[in-house]
Parts: structure tokens; C-alpha cells; sequence
């Protein structure tokens, strides 16, 4: 894991581990607030590293990405399209 990343979800651990119930809950509540818009942008930057690792002559296969990223290889091809939905709910590909 990323260093950054550990120091996020370290801060998130400490405010559940905040004692006061009621400034723990604001907390919570100021940190999915603002994730509701980073989720986007997120997804967007992601997105773009596909795309360009794709774009590259020969393209970056899938499971190079995938492992480079640390997803799945259906998960790759999901973000590659710009789908974003459950598995279940995957549009089916036309033979």
C-alpha cells in the first residue's frame, strides 16, 4: 500500500476512534460529503491512466494494468469503457 494511502485510512481509523459520539458522527459526515465529489474526480483521474497506458504503441495490456493498478482485469476493461456499475448490471458485449 502506498504511503499516502496508509496515512488516509490511518485518519480514518482515528475518527472512529474519536470518543465523543457526536463530533465523531460530524466528522464522518464532513469526510463523505466531500468524498461524494473527490469519488468523481477520482474515477476521472483514474480513468485517464488507463486510457493512456492504453494509448501507448504497442497499448499496455490489461493485465499489465491491472497488476501496475492492483484491480482486476475486469475492472480494468470497466474503467477503460467508463462503466461504473455492479457486475451484475454489466451491459453484455454483442458477439
Amino acid at each position: 500500500m502506498t504511503e499516502e494511502a496508509q496515512r488516509v485510512i490511518d485518519a480514518m481509523d482515528a475518527i472512529e476512534a474519536m470518543p465523543d459520539p457526536v463530533q465523531r458522527a460530524k466528522a464522518i459526515g464532513e469526510v463523505m460529503a466531500d468524498q461524494a465529489d473527490r469519488g468523481k474526480r477520482w474515477r476521472e483521474l483514474r480513468r485517464q491512466v488507463v486510457l493512456d497506458m492504453r494509448a501507448q504503441k504497442p497499448p499496455v495490456s490489461y493485465r499489465k494494468i491491472a497488476a501496475a493498478l492492483g484491480l482486476g482485469l475486469a475492472t480494468v476493461q470497466d474503467i477503460e469503457t467508463g462503466y461504473t456499475g455492479s457486475g451484475k448490471d454489466r451491459p453484455r458485449k454483442e458477439a
